[in-house]
């Protein structure tokens, strides 16, 4: 039995679950999320709880009671409280600018660099080294911060760059004179 696969998933009284057809559909404060999942996987629904079960125990069905399972949670989480990603921007003269629900970026380049985020991504600014990238689909918010990560990522020698807040950056030592 899969270890992810059969917790049962706790739904508040916030949130409302919708399944048919192989569409699941969660409504919740914050949003709405649908995810197709496999038809033959079956989802019971009793007292504010969600358990997924699986038609046998082959290798594909095994992989997907897990999966199945960890995105209905991920989207009860996104849509109650939502998920965020905090990244700092290190080093002289890089900053972030909002205009218009544009994100710029000045990353020591000659041009600087625009993103639009997504719909249903809010992106704000702490100040013009901190950027939160917030919203209720975990998957989305993840690739919108990792975009924002690749524009500068940042180098083992001083630091600079752009970071996740808590990440470690492992440095190097620079030259040594001889």
């Amino acid at each position: 039995m899969s270890r992810i696969g059969k917790l049962p998933i706790k739904i508040s009284d916030k949130v409302k679950v919708d399944i048919r057809d192989s569409m699941v559909t969660v409504k919740g404060p914050k949003g709405e999320m649908k995810q197709h999942i496999h038809p033959r996987i079956k989802i019971d629904m009793q007292n504010n709880t969600l358990v997924v079960q699986r038609p046998s125990d082959s290798k594909f069905f095994k992989s997907q009671h897990g999966l199945v399972r960890a995105l209905i949670n991920n989207m009860i989480i996104g849509v109650t409280e939502g998920y965020k990603k905090v990244l700092e921007i290190v080093g002289v003269g890089y900053r972030a600018e909002m205009k218009n629900n544009v994100l710029f970026l000045a990353l020591g380049y000659s041009h600087s660099i625009y993103l639009v985020p997504p719909k249903g991504i809010d992106i704000e600014l702490e100040g013009p080294q901190k950027i939160t990238v917030s919203g209720c689909d975990k998957a989305v918010v993840g690739q919108v911060a990792a975009k924002i990560r690749s524009f500068r990522p940042p180098e083992p020698y001083k630091g600079k760059g752009i970071k996740y807040q808590n990440e470690h950056i492992r440095r190097k030592a620079g030259k040594t004179a001889a």
